[in-house]
């Protein structure tokens, strides 16, 4: 049998949003490589069972828990669930979001507090569980998930780049806190990628054709190329690397 370069064998990992597009592609590859995974999803509960199917498939162990990532006690029972089925939560993947075009003129209120709760909130409740976890162990693994847009802005989705922003700062202000219990913590920042998120912009052939001109690699991620990123950031391959923001852009955002 073929050595796994990346061996997560005997760990847990919990992957919020993770039913799909990045998410799926996350859990998939940390399965492959021996992780057991739970996985949280918001609504479509085919698509979670679904990816929970795929990761058994390959001989892997999944869990599914419906959980929305902005409420504090369906992610504390989605932590609860793991620890109760896997005994451990050693890895966390905070991927959970929602993109959704608005004019700032036009952008509700309730609108604005959704994306925030969503992509940023959610960061919170899920790293505030964690991090007690971890720090028991003196041991543990974060990756938060942001964003191109968090680090240039985009236009028309002011309240998406600013919870991406947020993501950013948060994870470097965890790493400083958390590092001296041995707990790791770094943010992943795709541009582009392919997946149910963005579909429909993509459906328009020039906006695509446009996408692409603008990477210097002229083509847009697909979600294993960013899982790929995640899986080795939480591997003992990255284990003198923390607090870093990795961009997965194909060079459209050039930013240390």
């Amino acid at each position: 049998m073929k050595e796994k370069m990346i061996d997560l064998t005997n760990q847990a990992a919990l992957v919020t949003g993770g039913s799909r597009g990045v998410g799926r592609a996350i859990c998939l590859q940390l399965a492959e490589a021996g992780a057991k995974v739970t996985l949280t999803y918001a609504a479509n509960q085919k698509a979670a069972a679904d990816t929970v199917r795929r990761i058994e498939s390959a001989g892997g162990v999944g869990l599914a828990v419906q959980a929305n990532a902005a409420s504090a006690a369906q992610t504390r029972q989605a932590f609860e669930k793991t620890l109760d089925t896997f005994g451990s939560v050693d890895i966390l993947v905070v991927n959970a979001g929602v993109w959704k075009r608005a004019a700032i003129e036009q952008m509700s209120e309730k609108h604005w507090d959704e994306t925030i709760d969503t992509n940023l909130k959610s960061a919170y409740l899920a790293c505030h569980l964690a991090a007690r976890h971890m720090k028991s162990r003196r041991s543990g693994k974060m990756v938060l998930m942001s964003s191109t847009a968090g680090q240039r802005g985009e236009a028309f989705y002011s309240h998406y780049a600013a919870s991406k922003g947020g993501i950013i700062a948060f994870t470097k202000a965890l790493a400083a806190e958390l590092g001296p219990f041995n707990i790791r913590v770094n943010c992943v920042a795709p541009g582009w990628v392919e997946t149910d998120m963005t579909r429909a912009a993509f459906s328009d052939p020039a906006f695509k054709q446009a996408v692409e001109s603008a990477i210097p690699l002229g083509r847009i991620a697909t979600p294993e190329q960013i899982a790929s990123v995640v899986t080795f950031l939480v591997s003992d391959m990255a284990s003198h690397i923390h607090g870093e923001v990795i961009n997965v852009n194909g060079g459209s955002v050039l930013c240390g």
